[in-house]
């Protein structure tokens, strides 16, 4: 079976959307209705030891103004807060709250539960394939967070 040029991108874009779908339908149905597939960049951005909001545009690929109305979203829903920078108090953190760890930690396990799935669908063998294959034929650092900012949104 032939298939047209487009339809990798898709069919990998499809991939990716029906993992994070399911992801975010079990986050919901664990206490997380409020979390969106976005905010998943943006936690990760902001990391254990917190950040600005101008180092969070930064990594996200965005603006300052645009970080910053994310994360008023983020600290009106409870997983992030802003505190006071203890080295230069005339700085901000933005800080992950306990919330915001317990959905992360959600989503680990959660992605782990929706692998484990795709392996007893395909077959473990066929899945580690896969993966090692996107692993060839990909950049070696997954952890790309300026997805945001190359969409062109938030």
């Amino acid at each position: 079976m032939s298939s047209n040029g487009f339809e990798l991108p898709l069919r990998l874009l499809l991939a990716f959307r029906t993992l994070i779908d399911e992801l975010h339908t079990e986050l919901a149905r664990q206490g997380h209705p409020d979390i969106r597939p976005m905010y998943g960049f943006v936690l990760q951005a902001i990391g254990p030891d917190g950040t600005t909001a101008v180092e969070l545009g930064r990594t996200l690929g965005v603006t300052k103004q645009a970080a910053g109305k994310t994360i008023d979203t983020l600290e009106r829903i409870g997983y992030a807060e802003r505190t006071t920078d203890p080295r230069d108090s005339r700085r901000k953190i933005v800080r992950i709250t306990p919330r915001g760890m317990d959905a992360l930690d959600r989503s680990a396990r959660i992605f782990d539960a929706l692998r484990a799935r795709w392996a007893a669908e395909l077959g473990e063998e066929r899945l580690q394939a896969l993966e090692s294959d996107l692993r060839r034929m990909t950049p070696g650092n997954p952890w790309r967070l300026d997805t945001p900012g190359w969409f062109g949104t938030l």
